[in-house]
């Protein structure tokens, strides 16, 4: 019997440690330091736990002063996709930015700059980047979450981005394999299905993964995504093909395999979220990343229970979920090293000089506003702005993995540069947006914003309205530049992050 009870201890710390679960508010509750000390090896931050540089430290000082090793993962793929700076928007561009600039020092500099403060915060994982080749331009969740159409592209930026970000002892999280790029549903939503064959998986989807495990990310994180050339039943997360067979045995990787959050609907209106957390770890996968929308105690204790039932009833090898737990604590001993090794970030500021520009492609506090400057492209020319202006942004539905919290646009900015700037926001169903647009704006010049303009019927006819009662509007496309340019003064921003707003602004008005 005592031999009995010491295992299954063993057997439920091991299925705490594979959990990386939310929680709600800005301070660990009692709950969550509870299971920290009972075994929870990881916690997962999100916009809501955060609100300053210092709360955030305290928060995960509070968490290591129940366990020093927990690793503290945050989703911060910098871009459109911010949890440091939800409320105002992030200090660095996203990767489509990175990628259209094309200078790895540069996209390794914004990277490890970015480590840096997540570090100086006490987060050891960052759950970035994006390693998807965004080959469909209707993708509804990637987008300018990718570096790029270009598979051999957003390679050396997915490794240059990893190289950076773990500099600062900050561990990457490689997303999302096999490859989320080819995708036109949203996973948050339903099962998107890709139907590639075996070698054009391997000749696009495969090749940013491939340099990412040879640039020794520490951690990969699965998709929820149909892919029937290799498992025509189970999506990548739960399947043995694609975790154990593809990524583990052919690829040769060795380190933590992370789920994405096992609450999306691809997994959990199919599963359920108890089958679908053993199903995955069973499969190969080590940690399950749940929280971005049941963050409390009783779902860590239905995903724990769930484990320890399915070792019980010999649905889950003991073995493997030992195994998973190891790798686990794996990486957050690599954490602990690499934390106290990092260089000062003055030591690695001359890692290289940006090509045609004065500014360092190294560590510096504005690098991210130094790439969201290089990533502008301008089409066309127009007068000065001499006077106020009138922003009206086209504002599409947000994915939830940007979030609807987080601002964006070149408003506040443009306000900033420019006193008197006005700005209201317009969606789609609007039949009358154009008339309402010109009559708000009254004798200001209008700068028309936009996000991926190609994939909404609705902000095209705008602006063919907008352009043809006005034709020095102003456009900035701060999506995914597919459409044409519009008009004659058209700015692509490649993504809609506070700096690349800001970027936008100062084209705006040195026009």
């Amino acid at each position: 019997m005592t031999t009995l009870v010491s295992t299954m201890d063993t057997v439920t710390r091991d299925a705490l440690a594979v959990l990386q679960p939310g929680f709600t508010g800005t301070t660990a509750p009692d709950w969550l330091l509870r299971r920290v000390g009972e075994g929870l090896s990881s916690v997962g931050l999100f916009g809501r736990n955060i609100e300053t540089p210092g709360q955030l430290a305290a928060l995960t000082a509070q968490l290591r002063a129940e366990r020093d090793d927990v690793l503290v993962a945050i989703d911060e793929e910098g871009g459109d996709v911010t949890r440091l700076e939800v409320r105002h928007g992030s200090s660095f561009p996203g990767n489509l930015a990175l990628g259209s600039v094309d200078d790895v020092a540069l996209t390794r500099a914004v990277a490890r700059e970015l480590g840096r403060r997540l570090a100086d915060c006490g987060v050891n994982l960052n759950w970035a980047p994006s390693a998807d080749v965004n080959s469909n331009p209707g993708n509804p969740v990637i987008g300018v979450r990718s570096f790029g159409a270009d598979p051999h592209l957003v390679a050396r930026h997915t490794a240059a981005y990893v190289e950076g970000l773990q500099a600062a002892g900050v561990a990457a999280c490689t997303k999302h394999f096999p490859g989320h790029g080819d995708t036109a549903v949203d996973s948050h939503h339903a099962l998107p299905r890709i139907d590639v064959d075996l070698e054009t998986l391997h000749a696009r989807e495969l090749v940013p993964f491939r340099a990412a495990i040879a640039a020794g990310s520490k951690s990969v994180m699965s998709a929820h995504i149909l892919l029937p050339a290799l498992d025509p039943h189970r999506p990548a997360t739960l399947s043995p093909q694609i975790l154990t067979g593809l990524l583990r045995e052919e690829l040769g990787y060795e380190g933590l395999i992370v789920t994405d959050a096992v609450e999306m609907q691809a997994i959990a209106s199919t599963y359920g979220i108890e089958r679908g957390s053993v199903l995955a770890i069973a499969a190969g996968a080590d940690a399950l990343c749940v929280g971005g929308g049941l963050d409390d105690d009783s779902t860590v204790l239905r995903l724990r229970d769930a484990l320890v039932a399915a070792v019980r009833a010999g649905e889950l090898p003991e073995e493997r979920l030992a195994d998973a737990a190891a790798r686990v604590r794996a990486l957050a001993s690599w954490t602990r090293r690499a934390g106290g090794t990092v260089q000062e970030p003055g030591a690695a500021a001359q890692e290289g000089t940006a090509p045609g520009t004065g500014d360092s492609a190294g560590i510096s506090s504005d690098i991210g506003l130094v790439a969201a400057r290089r990533a502008v492209v301008v089409t066309g020319t127009a007068e000065p702005l001499t006077g106020p202006a009138y922003v009206a942004a086209l504002t599409p539905v947000a994915n939830i993995a940007v979030g609807a919290e987080t601002p964006w646009g070149v408003a506040a900015e443009l306000a900033r540069l420019v006193p008197g700037t006005g700005t209201d926001t317009y969606g789609s169903g609007n039949d009358a947006l154009a008339a309402d647009v010109l009559r708000a704006a009254g004798e200001r010049r209008i700068v028309a914003v936009v996000r991926d303009a190609h994939r909404h019927a609705w902000m095209t006819e705008a602006l063919d309205a907008l352009l043809a009662a006005r034709a020095d509007t102003i456009v900035v496309e701060m999506g995914v530049p597919q459409a044409e340019p519009r008009g004659a003064f058209h700015i692509a921003t490649h993504g809609a992050a506070r700096v690349c707003g800001l970027a936008a602004a100062e084209t705006i008005t040195a026009t």
